[in-house]
């Protein structure tokens, strides 16, 4: 029951790191308190894991410091995730903004992480629930540093690495472990909240949001600071889709977003020369061209209903301008997010002011790791948070 390294969490930082340190030959062992390892890697990208991104970049993620990132993605890159992905011979395929994906399935992914515990002779254990966590004293006989106490006994480690990951998606065992640990040790922890979520609404525009469930439309939406140009999809809660899931990480309640339903035409100009084109026409006959019926009909009763049964000849062009204004920066204001129960990552967690951005170790706890979402490092939507997963859970199992 003693080990070099005992990694807690069998996810993808956990597994990377055990099986980088294991390579080094380390006698490693992976503890995990649910009844199957991976869970997140294979629900991910709809169960067919969209492992990495071909355009990671620091400023791609958010973090108090944004520059801790940037050593640990360095050393390890979607390059070398790739190349490890190839020669397991698993067909993966490039979609919209590089994201990469399996052809077949997510489980080719954690077979492939399995594969390698196996030949680098990594112990796995499962059903494993710790009771406590404590650091052993100097001088003791078996030269570990810490001691752990679980209903499958007492294990020993020098090195302890905590990869259980944040508070996003209860129901795959989602917990606060690694923040308790962290607290347990003086570590700093900085306030948590939901990440890549979709927005709710309790206002008029959940009703119509409801109407329009399931239909989907490419925008600009953004807030204050930030933009993304994808596609969102209106829900009977509000809004989701890459779009929405995207801007989620950097809008704080109380805000209030923009969406540009036209983001790759000037409104404007386009309703002009409209109106000098073609003056018999109907806004409606000229905005399905673009927009879904459904979305028409509803953006009609709330910015055009006067003006309806119109030619857009006989539209001033004072309303013209008001009405692409409002199509081009319609303002909402969420009442709030899904929360953790749908997110998929957790913005927040370990203060990395607290660990080495080189190692993942403590700067205060000698021996003491932590990787993966639990650390203040959150990714993009589009592999973005697994290669935060692979990286840093290699440069951990460089020198755990």
């Amino acid at each position: 029951m003693i080990y070099d390294v005992i990694i807690i969490g069998g996810g993808a930082s956990g597994l990377l790191c055990a099986i980088t340190a294991a390579q080094r030959g380390r006698r490693v062992l992976v503890l995990d308190s649910s009844n199957k390892v991976g869970k997140k890697i294979l629900m991910s990208g709809g169960g067919r894991c969209n492992f990495t991104n071909l355009n990671i970049e620091p400023d791609c993620f958010l973090s108090n410091n944004p520059h801790f990132c940037k050593s640990a993605l360095s050393r390890y890159t979607q390059f070398d995730f790739i190349n490890l992905v190839e020669k397991h011979e698993i067909p993966y395929e490039e979609r919209s903004h590089g994201q990469l994906f399996c052809k077949g399935s997510a489980k080719e992914i954690l077979a492939m992480l399995l594969k390698e515990c196996e030949q680098a002779g990594v112990q796995i254990r499962k059903h494993c629930e710790i009771s406590s966590v404590i650091s052993s004293e100097e001088g003791n006989k078996t030269n570990t540093n810490f001691k752990l106490e679980s209903n499958l006994g007492e294990f020993e480690s020098q090195s302890l690495v905590v990869a259980t990951g944040g508070l996003s998606i209860p129901k795959m065992g989602a917990t606060n472990f690694s923040y308790k640990i962290a607290k347990q040790f003086n570590i700093s922890v900085l306030p948590t909240r939901a990440g890549l979520v979709p927005f709710t609404f309790s206002d008029n525009y959940k009703e119509i949001f409801e109407r329009l469930s399931g239909v989907s439309q490419e925008v600009i939406l953004k807030t204050a600071n930030k933009q993304f140009h994808e596609n969102i999809l209106f829900t009977h809660r509000g809004l989701s889709g890459p779009a929405a899931l995207q801007l989620s990480s950097y809008w704080n309640t109380g805000n209030s977003i923009l969406i540009n339903l036209f983001p790759n035409d000037d409104l404007a100009l386009l309703l002009n020369k409209t109106k000098k084109e073609n003056p018999k026409l109907l806004l409606r006959n000229l905005f399905t061209q673009k927009l879904a019926k459904k979305l028409v009909k509803e953006l009609e009763d709330l910015f055009w209903s006067d003006w309806r049964n119109n030619y857009i000849a006989d539209i001033p062009d004072k309303v013209l301008n008001e009405i692409a204004e409002n199509l081009t920066a319609w303002q909402l204001k969420p009442s709030g997010t899904e929360g953790y129960r749908t997110a998929e990552v957790t913005i927040g967690g370990i203060d990395t002011n607290s660990l080495s951005s080189k190692t993942m170790e403590s700067k205060s706890q000698a021996g003491l790791f932590f990787i993966g979402e639990a650390v203040d490092v959150t990714g993009h939507l589009g592999g973005y948070n697994f290669q935060w997963a692979w990286s840093s859970g290699y440069v951990s199992g460089l020198v755990v």
